[in-house]
């Protein structure tokens, strides 16, 4: 564990664990490095260099009032893998953090970057627009930001249960584990947590898919509420070259805890291939 300090001097937490090839875990909103946690141990397990951050503005990372555009988000990630003088690593990230791996890519020529994952992510372009009609309606951002600054413990309380897909026939998820979760958000800033709405609610990545340059998987669950899979997923394997896609039938969008095993299994077998 340590802290790495990005060019405008935000200290960024991370943890380090194990040894040989890295990967690079970006966690979603609005949550930190330990919603990877079982992932982090199983892939350490298996002969992987896992680090895992915590985003600027949540977790133990610094809370600047500002910086939480991609651009600066991307700019975090390459300090992070200079820092660490990290070669070869496969980035894997999740929700919110699948931005931050597509940002990186077009704006920093993926350098250091031997494969990319990308896990019920953002990308190509979740904003409804009229070039982008299966998109999420802006009026759906606009109620989180402000249900956040109304009670933003309540809201995502409620978020959370539509993250794991709880209540669904065929799921079912412990209170305690909706309750860790609602921990790890309110451990983040309110300025962050409203200004990231708008990042990954309103950021059009199509511009930089092109710049998957490495072998790259996507994983998705057909059953993902937050972030749907035929317009997020399903496109994003679509218009990177070459993608590799796995479908989670059924799985919502917190499939890191609900499939957490297939998971870590899928992703082991790509970083080390």
């Amino acid at each position: 564990m340590g802290f790495v300090q990005t060019k405008d001097g935000v200290d960024l937490f991370y943890k380090d664990w194990g040894t040989g090839r890295p990967i690079v875990l970006i966690h979603g909103w609005p949550l930190n490095a330990d919603m990877w946690e079982d992932q982090a141990l199983g892939l350490a397990g298996q002969g992987l260099r896992v680090i895992s951050y915590d985003r600027r503005g949540f977790g133990r990372s610094d809370q600047p009032f500002s910086g939480y555009d991609y651009d600066t988000l991307s700019d975090d990630l390459a300090a992070l893998l200079e820092a660490l003088d990290l070669q070869d690593a496969t980035l894997v990230g999740f929700s919110m953090g699948g931005g931050e791996v597509a940002r990186y890519m077009s704006r920093h020529g993926g350098k250091r970057v031997a494969k990319t994952v990308l896990v019920a992510a953002v990308p190509p372009f979740l904003l409804k627009t009229d070039d982008n009609p299966d998109g999420v309606d802006g009026s759906t951002f606009d109620g989180f930001i402000a249900e956040l600054e109304k009670d933003r413990p309540h809201f995502l309380a409620g978020f959370g249960k539509k993250f794991f897909g709880a209540g669904l026939l065929n799921f079912e998820v412990s209170q305690e584990v909706l309750d860790w979760t609602l921990m790890l958000a309110m451990q983040a800033s309110l300025p962050a947590t409203i200004a990231c709405v708008d990042a990954f609610g309103r950021t059009d990545f199509r511009p930089d898919m092109a710049h998957f340059n490495v072998p790259t998987l996507v994983i998705h669950g057909t059953s993902d509420q937050t972030v749907p899979f035929q317009s997020s997923g399903k496109r994003a394997a679509e218009m990177i070259p070459g993608a590799r896609l796995i479908t989670y039938d059924g799985a919502p969008h917190g499939l890191h805890f609900t499939e957490k095993d297939r998971l870590t299994a899928d992703l082991a077998a790509f970083a080390n291939s």
